[in-house]
């Protein structure tokens, strides 16, 4: 999943393309201060996309915004709290399929699941409505969380009434809702553990990521399949929080570098390119050793200003395939 452009976050769903830059980075190699970090508006918009569910090449799935251009993940949802979305979704396969999205507000029209009727017959249009809220006091006294956070969307009817088939096939996606005031980043990238493989990529073949020192890069892991992995990145930590980032000296949040994660987790985080540790192939994997021995890898590449990353040669990791920014 490639980076977001953030110039049009506050009128629509963002699909895909490079955003501007945020940095604070002191790495070597960082570019020049780029200035304030962008951030997140208020929500409470009312926004509206259409979905499709296609068939891809070797008995896969997948979502896409366009039809015809569906991919594994599906495509990067992201809202403000208290945006409402409605999503036409088509079902352009030959079974029944749905749209299930995690961590948001819907009613049970729009909870894609055989069991209440909500799912769509082939060939077969449905609108699926998701809310989302801000966080504040119930009227008991009590607090309620907000929306915000890093969530994703599934199948759940393809193969049995779980969606089980949907999901080993690529049916699944990623969903962010920001909070007013979050740092956005220059790029957004969607890492999936699914059974052994990553966004259902033939073993030890990614996918990797590019970025330049100094970037702020985003990352939202997800894990569906049977088996619990430990997710791992080197070179690069993070906040064990919401957003992965601290809020100042006093944020008692653990910083780590490795998450264990299980079935239908997802969390996120941020990572400036490089920081401290300069350019290079900075690989991630799932830290069970029989599972990155079996494939699970992949590369983020961080390059220096001129584009180079010392001591990486393209030939001497084929079976990998970088994603470039657009």
């Amino acid at each position: 999943m490639d980076g977001l452009d953030r110039r049009g976050f506050n009128r629509r769903v963002l699909l895909g393309g490079a955003a501007v830059a945020t940095s604070l980075s002191m790495a070597p190699e960082a570019r020049s201060d780029p200035g304030p970090a962008q951030i997140a508006p208020p929500g409470g918009e009312v926004r509206r996309i259409k979905l499709y569910a296609e068939k891809l090449a070797d008995g896969q799935m997948g979502y896409g915004f366009e039809k015809g251009k569906a991919t594994i993940p599906g495509p990067l949802i992201e809202l403000n709290e208290g945006d409402t979305l409605h999503i036409e979704f088509e079902n352009t396969m030959d079974v029944r399929a749905s749209l299930h999205v995690h961590g948001l507000d819907y009613e049970v029209s729009s909870d894609g699941t055989k069991l209440n009727k909500s799912d769509v017959e082939p060939g077969g249009t449905r609108t699926y409505t998701w809310r989302t809220h801000v966080p504040g006091r119930r009227g008991d006294g009590t607090w309620r969380s907000g929306s915000a956070g890093y969530w994703h969307y599934h199948d759940h009817v393809v193969g049995t009434e779980h969606g089980t088939t949907g999901i080993r096939k690529g049916l699944y996606g990623p969903v962010i809702v920001r909070r007013k005031g979050d740092v956005l980043p220059d790029a957004t990238h969607t890492i999936v553990f699914n059974d052994m493989l990553i966004n259902n990529k033939p073993p030890h073949s990614g996918p990797d990521f590019e970025a330049t020192v100094g970037d702020r890069v985003e990352f939202v892991m997800i894990t569906h399949g049977e088996y619990y992995h430990t997710f791992h990145m080197h070179g690069h930590r993070w906040a064990d929080n919401r957003t992965g980032m601290l809020t100042g000296p006093d944020d008692p949040s653990q910083v780590i570098d490795n998450k264990i994660v299980g079935p239908a987790d997802s969390f996120g985080f941020q990572v400036i390119a490089g920081e401290g540790v300069g350019a290079g192939a900075w690989m991630y994997h799932c830290h069970v050793q029989s599972h990155s021995d079996m494939g699970m890898v992949g590369l983020f590449l961080v390059k220096k200003t001129d584009g180079t990353i010392p001591g990486y040669e393209p030939h001497e990791h084929a079976g990998h395939t970088v994603q470039h920014q657009h």
